[in-house]
């Protein structure tokens, strides 16, 4: 019986392992999906840009600010990096309930370089432990919307709005702000929101050459 218990326990064991496995390194198919990319930010440490190209990687979305009101450090680095590889490249700021939208504006103003080879800016929208504040629908779109505004302002191009599953359950973005989505979930296509994503994150697990730890792998629409 224990030899029968410890054969079993030994194969979940590697069934697990393979799993593991097979998720840190799953993209979707190239087919379906041509153009795929990365975020990055800080929090991934060196970048080797010209071995992510290598890997795949068409685009770079580089966080400039994240949610607890910082700057992102390594973005001026990551900036250079992508367009030095080839890569297309954007930058990213994480939106906070907890600031005034146009203190996180003049964040990204101070961060981004104008650019008119940069890809659209993304502004991402999910909770974060920095940040309890849960302000009622009507004064977050309100913020929202004066971020966007100053943001295009800016960069001269139209923002996509990267929302989470739970921000969209409470505040429905999708019907607020008339922005295009990019939308998360892991290995499935996500369908949370009130209109079509244009982008999707399929991956925030996968590990790629030239980056230490995991990165949120992201795919467009054809």
């Amino acid at each position: 019986m224990l030899v029968r218990i410890g054969a079993g326990l030994a194969v979940v064991a590697a069934l697990a392992l393979a799993l593991w496995l097979y998720a840190r390194a799953w993209a979707p198919d190239r087919d379906q999906y041509p153009v795929q990319g990365v975020s990055i930010s800080a929090d991934n440490g060196p970048v080797d840009w010209g071995t992510l190209a290598a890997q795949g990687a068409d685009f770079a979305y580089i966080r400039a600010g994240d949610a607890a009101d910082h700057r992102d450090p390594a973005f001026a680095a990551n900036w250079r990096g992508a367009r030095a590889a080839g890569l297309r490249y954007g930058a990213l700021i994480e939106f906070t309930p907890c600031r005034l939208a146009s203190d996180q504006a003049t964040r990204f103003m101070t961060t981004v370089p104008r650019d008119n080879a940069a890809l659209p800016p993304v502004i991402r929208l999910a909770f974060t432990p920095a940040c309890t504040a849960r302000p009622n629908r009507d004064l977050l779109l309100s913020e929202l919307n004066t971020l966007v505004n100053l943001v295009e302002g800016h960069a001269g191009k139209t923002v996509l709005l990267n929302v989470s599953e739970d921000f969209d359950k409470a505040y429905d973005i999708g019907s607020g702000i008339n922005r295009t989505l990019w939308l998360d979930g892991n290995f499935f296509p996500p369908d949370y929101a009130t209109k079509p994503w244009v982008m999707w994150t399929a991956s925030d697990m996968r590990h790629i050459d030239g980056v230490d730890g995991p990165v949120r792998w992201n795919v467009v629409t054809p």
